[in-house]
């Protein structure tokens, strides 16, 4: 058997291929996105990329419904978008295997917030595995698709951004050696959900929960680890990690299904310890079920609520000795994000900083205009909703106030739930500005491309959507394209963008400095003549990682510096100083 060291998303790219899967669909997120990426490598799989995650289950849905095995994975936001087609698939129930793969981010690494994606199986009713390393996703994956068309489901499997992106020793697997046929296959009385049919397949779901809760008690993925003591504890995913190192000798069952629980094991195995814990991450999701069960268990109590498990947030919660893992008593320094040298979105947000805007933002790279010194973005809710923010602002506001209303959006974004919201603002007769920051790439989660950019997940060239053509076909009659390192341009045409009564759109067009395709204009980095810099210090409110200062000396106040590794030559700072500081390196 072959082994190999694998992530979680590895892993999981893997059992996709070895379980027969035909098409994979996601949006990018992390800690999702690389499933996708890697299933690339396996040519039978077709992969690609959606606008949004409801569009990518959908996908999913009707290969599934075709025959086929089908993956769909996103991050635990993108189950929001996606859970209105998910709720209506549990009552149909699939044809082929499918799986929805959703990464939770405990402790908000890269994530507006914290929610527990479990809550999803137990509203949906529908199964959920939860793998606690790359093993267990590769096989818990595997076996998802065999539960799936068993049970006639669609089946949830749970990572977290510590499975996700962790790496162990994996066993791989044999390849199944055909392909499910696939073909078009009536059935309107399980797949069309009129009310009439739907009241049929409700009693079907409960009926099935129950069927796998009793079957789930019996399989080794729901295991009792023996040990030592009057003390039980139950636990699943990477919190059976972090209970193993903390607990070496203790009792555990270690659950592999989350939902639905196997009542009858949990009963078996409580019923031999005088106290029993719960350890899981976020939410009291087995906690409270098991309570339910008329079992009294120790849970949130002792393990926090917010933020991820480490082992020595373990050991502190049930006030063991953590030395070996003790916290460091002086914190390190902090690393805030920052906009990458040359990014096209700092121009833009100087602007609207100086202009005072008051900016409704979305999610995407250019949230980062929140921090300072840029400090241009004003609300930040979920994917496409500062064009609803900015029309629902405009409908309160008097005209005044109504004209400082810039609603800010990516590319990939606005194509993500952003055109249903221009479309409303449009309608609604609105007088807010929005700007499509186009930087022709989905750059917040690794640089994937998206339909606006004219590639596929393949890297092969296909339609490119015309941002400027889609914006006018929903009624804006003012669509305006400006470079945003050109900055007094920008900031000319924001200003009287914002002064205009009704809709507008400004996309400000210039390619991420990171991205994936050769179309990056290559320039040469700037430099700082010292004895030109007045120490005004106006380019460091551009907070440019590429631009340092050197404090000075004696009566000199300091200048300017330049890392020329690290300075793209966007010349955005050289338009800033009005003193001529800033320059072409010599090549010398």
């Amino acid at each position: 058997m072959q082994k190999t060291i694998l992530s979680g998303n590895e892993a999981i790219a893997r059992a996709a291929f070895e379980a027969g899967v035909q098409v994979a669909s996601a949006y990018p997120g992390t800690p999702s996105t690389e499933i996708l990426e890697n299933i690339t490598q396996y040519q039978r799989i077709d992969a690609s990329w959606s606008p949004n995650e409801k569009v990518a289950l959908e996908v999913g849905i009707g290969a599934c419904f075709g025959g086929a095995r089908a993956l769909v994975t996103m991050k635990h936001v993108g189950v929001n978008v996606a859970a209105d087609p998910l709720f209506t698939l549990a009552y149909t129930g699939v044809r082929g295997g499918l799986v929805l793969v959703v990464a939770d981010d405990p402790e908000m690494h890269s994530s507006q917030n914290e929610q527990d994606s479990r809550n999803y199986a137990k509203f949906a009713k529908v199964p959920m595995f939860e793998p606690a390393d790359s093993q267990e996703a590769l096989d818990f994956t595997r076996l998802a698709f065999d539960v799936s068309e068993q049970f006639d489901a669609p089946v949830l499997l749970r990572s977290t951004t510590r499975i996700s992106h962790s790496k162990s020793v994996v066993t791989l697997g044999t390849p199944v050696a055909e392909l499910a046929e696939t073909s078009l296959k009536r059935d309107p009385g399980k797949f069309v959900m009129l009310p009439g049919n739907a009241r049929i397949r409700h009693p079907l779901i409960e009926q099935r929960l129950e069927e796998m809760a009793e079957w789930a008690c019996d399989q080794p993925f729901n295991r009792i680890e023996e040990g030592e003591g009057e003390i039980g504890i139950i636990t699943a995913g990477v919190a059976y990690q972090y209970t193993r190192e903390v607990f070496p000798d203790a009792p555990i069952l270690k659950l592999g299904l989350v939902h639905p629980l196997p009542k009858r094991l949990i009963r078996e195995f409580a019923a031999r310890f005088k106290t029993i814990y719960v350890i899981e991450e976020l939410d009291p999701f087995i906690e409270e079920q098991v309570k339910a069960m008329g079992i009294p268990v120790i849970g949130k109590e002792k393990v926090p609520i917010c933020g991820e498990l480490t082992p020595w947030r373990l050991r502190k919660a049930f006030d063991l000795n953590p030395l070996e893992l003790a916290e460091i008593d002086e914190p390190l320094p902090p690393r805030p994000p920052n906009m990458c040298p040359g990014c096209p979105h700092r121009g833009v947000f100087h602007g609207l900083n100086r202009l005072k805007a008051f900016v409704t933002g979305d999610i995407g790279c250019y949230t980062l205009g929140f921090m300072p010194p840029l400090s241009a973005m004003d609300s930040c809710i979920c994917m496409g909703a500062s064009i609803g923010n900015a029309t629902g602002l405009a409908k309160v506001l008097k005209a005044e106030e109504q004209q400082k209303v810039v609603a800010v959006i990516g590319d990939s974004t606005f194509l993500h739930t952003g055109v249903n919201g221009l479309m409303d603002m449009v309608y609604a007769d609105s007088t807010a500005t929005v700007i499509i920051l186009d930087n022709s790439t989905t750059g917040m989660t690794g640089r994937q491309d998206n339909p606006a950019s004219g590639y596929a997940l393949s890297g092969q060239k296909t339609y490119q959507v015309d941002l400027e053509a889609l914006c006018r076909s929903l009624g804006v009659k003012h669509v305006h394209t400006v470079d945003p390192y050109l900055l007094d341009e920008t900031r000319n045409l924001i200003r009287e963008e914002m002064a205009r009564p009704e809709v507008s759109v400004i996309i400000t067009r210039r390619p991420c400095v990171l991205i994936k395709h050769d179309v990056l204009e290559k320039r040469p980095p700037l430099c700082v003549d010292a004895d030109k810099c007045t120490a005004c210090k106006a380019c460091l409110k551009l907070g440019c990682p590429a631009i340092e200062w050197s404090p000075g000396e004696g009566e000199s106040k300091g200048f300017a510096k330049v890392d020329r590794l690290l300075c793209m030559g966007c010349s955005v700072c050289m338009q800033t100083c009005k003193f001529g500081a800033f320059g072409v390196c010599d090549e010398k």
